[in-house]
């Protein structure tokens, strides 16, 4: 994408980023929320309920964004570029078929924007400490399950284990920047949802401390400080928020 020039200034690039509440925020925050070259008019949201109409709060999208960033139903994404003049369009949400991705691909050139997807050395970050990744190409392969699995053979080997979980924020995105999980109170403090309790119990039943929620760098900051060995804890067929040291990508059923 070439950035335009209008009085002699070199316009920022006007991105909007299609996404669920869990990739989308993390390229945000780790592509472009401090970049000068463009900026984010909008999010759109699918598959999670009640997003819509919803900001991404100035807290989080900091001091460039002092009004935050309205997120609004992705089946408005057409006129939205019209009406924002949006010149790029960024995919940033899983579990979806190679096809449909194409087709709202061709809806996003269509209405005269660039379509973009945000590639792993851009985004991921970077641990102090090693990281296992438990990755899987769909939804249901066992990612939960080996990630307890692998995280009891390095506790057994004397190493202090955390894991953390691919995003699930659906309530207040300020209170959930960086969610920690230790004992079945923080589930309440949290107001965890019964998706989210069904992840992260078996690690606090186990004994173990499993971190998620929005902001993946201060997450991570704040994991390194009990680990020796981060575990990533996948989510539905995405890429890790972290470069891995060893990763597990299960493409069936154990």
């Amino acid at each position: 994408m070439t950035r335009r020039i209008l009085g002699g200034l070199l316009l920022p690039i006007r991105v909007i980023i299609m996404g669920a509440a869990g990739r989308d925020f993390h390229n945000f925050n780790t592509v472009f929320r401090d970049d000068p070259g463009s900026v984010v008019v909008a999010f759109t949201a699918a598959q999670i309920p009640n997003i819509e109409g919803r900001r991404y709060p100035r807290e989080l999208a900091g001091s460039r964004y002092p009004d935050g960033i309205p997120i609004h139903p992705e089946s408005d994404l057409a006129p939205l570029i019209r009406e924002l003049a949006a010149d790029q369009v960024v995919f940033a949400y899983s579990d979806v078929s190679h096809e449909e991705v194409m087709h709202k691909a061709s809806l996003v050139l269509a209405a005269g924007a660039d379509f973009r997807l945000i590639g792993p050395k851009a985004s991921m970050l970077r641990a102090k400490v090693p990281v296992v990744s438990v990755c899987a190409v769909r939804t249901g392969s066992g990612k939960s399950q080996t990630t307890r699995r692998v995280i009891r053979i390095l506790r057994d080997k004397g190493r202090r284990v955390v894991a953390i979980r691919h995003p699930m924020p659906y309530g207040d995105l300020v209170r959930q920047r960086v969610q920690r999980f230790a004992t079945m109170e923080d589930l309440d403090l949290h107001h965890c949802t019964i998706e989210e309790r069904e992840e992260y119990e078996p690690h606090i039943a186990s004994g173990g401390v499993i971190y998620a929620g929005v902001d993946y760098g201060a997450i991570l900051a704040e994991a390194e400080k009990e680990a020796d060995v981060i575990v990533w804890d996948g989510g539905n067929n995405d890429l890790p928020f972290y470069v891995a040291d060893l990763d597990d990508a299960l493409d069936r059923l154990p």
